[in-house]
């Protein structure tokens, strides 16, 4: 047999020298941060470009959406095209505060929309809206949208700050589209 190589120790040049062990400690970090910081990196670009939660605050979307009741929010969507009447959206309005609202589209860019005996006119024909339950009252209008806004309402409308109080809706405003309820148990599926 033959013999290895040996270095000027006697030790064969094949062998790996032994490694110190590292810290437990800034193992623990390292492993830490591979597998905590890639996940939080993931998370916020998902919140910031494709899906968020939120929750429902108040009773403005009843009897369709309930206080406390949870949502996805899609932020793709709009990306693609802009919202269309009838979406549910979350709205983020400065200058009423940090809470986001949730409210229907009505109206887009250069329609007109009013209010009068019980129903939305749309143009200067009643909107077609199976999602209330009961008319709406008092009286709005006429007005314009402008263009890059949308025209936006409560389902609960004697109980909805919408645009009748705020005006239309700046599109940059709006955060995405209202998509998935999630909780309570009993509500879960598409916002409709």
């Amino acid at each position: 047999m033959k013999e290895q190589p040996r270095d000027v120790q006697g030790k064969s040049i094949y062998e790996t020298p032994p490694q110190p062990r590292p810290n437990p400690v800034w193992a623990w970090v390292i492993e830490l941060g591979e597998t905590v910081l890639p996940a939080i990196v993931i998370a916020v670009l998902i919140n910031l470009f494709l899906a968020q939660a939120t929750r429902v605050y108040g009773h403005s979307m009843e009897p369709n959406l309930h206080t406390d009741q949870r949502l996805v929010v899609e932020k793709v969507s709009y990306r693609l095209h802009g919202p269309r009447r009838g979406d549910v959206v979350v709205l983020n309005i400065p200058n009423r505060g940090p809470e986001l609202l949730i409210k229907r589209v009505i109206a887009l860019p250069g329609e007109t929309v009013e209010i009068r005996e019980g129903g939305v006119y749309i143009n200067g024909r009643q909107l077609d809206e199976p999602y209330l339950s009961g008319e709406t009252r008092g009286s709005y209008g006429p007005l314009v949208v402008p263009p890059g806004h949308v025209f936006v309402m409560g389902d609960n409308r004697g109980a909805s700050n919408d645009s009748r109080a705020f005006g239309p809706v700046p599109m940059e405003q709006i955060v995405g589209r209202a998509w998935v309820s999630y909780w309570p148990f009993e509500a879960v599926g598409l916002v409709k």
